[in-house]
C-alpha cells in the first residue's frame, strides 16, 4: 500500500494539485486503508508501479454516490513517467469492468477542473458531466462530477 500511496502523492504533486490544500496529502495516502473500496494497479514487466485507481462501492460515507447501485472512482493517479502510454485508459477500463461484475448501475467520480488529462480519459470512456452532483469540500475548491451508466 505504501507504494500506491506514494505514487498518488507524487502524481498529484507533479500536477500542482496539492498546492491549494496540502492537508489532502494525508487523506490521499490513507484512501483504501480502511477496508472500504478496492485498489487497482497497473505495473510494467519489471513490476514497477505505473498507476492506480480505487473502486469504492456506495456507503453512507460516499462523497457523491447516493444509492446502493452506485459506486465511486477515487484516487486516480498515473506516474508522470508513464503518461501517454494508455495506462490511465487501461485502469479506468478495468475499473468499469469491475463495477459491471459487481452489478453497479452508475459509476461516479469527482475531479478538479484542472485535471484536464483525467477528464479526457473519462470522457473517452463515456463518462458524462453531472453538474447537479458538483460539490465543494472546502472553500475555494469545487469538484466536478462525472457519471457513467454501467447498466440500465
Amino acid at each position: 500500500m505504501n507504494a500506491v500511496s506514494e505514487l498518488r502523492v507524487m502524481a498529484y504533486t507533479a500536477d500542482g494539485l496539492l498546492d491549494a490544500n496540502p492537508a489532502y496529502v494525508e487523506a490521499l495516502r490513507l484512501l483504501g486503508t480502511d477496508g472500504r473500496g478496492e485498489i487497482l494497479v497497473a505495473a510494467d514487466e519489471e513490476q514497477r508501479l505505473l498507476g492506480t485507481i480505487m473502486f469504492e462501492p456506495w456507503s453512507p460515507e460516499s462523497e457523491i454516490a447516493r444509492n446502493a447501485d452506485e459506486a465511486e472512482i477515487r484516487a486516480f493517479a498515473v506516474s508522470p513517467q508513464a503518461r501517454g502510454r494508455g495506462v490511465g485508459r487501461d485502469l479506468v477500463n478495468a475499473l468499469v469492468e469491475r463495477a459491471r461484475e459487481e452489478g453497479v448501475a452508475r459509476l461516479l467520480l469527482s475531479t478538479l477542473p484542472e485535471m484536464v488529462s483525467a477528464q479526457y480519459v473519462y470522457r473517452a470512456r463515456g463518462f458524462e458531466r453531472v453538474p447537479e452532483r458538483d460539490w465543494t469540500p472546502m472553500p475555494g475548491v469545487t469538484l466536478l462530477a462525472y457519471e457513467l451508466v454501467v447498466k440500465d
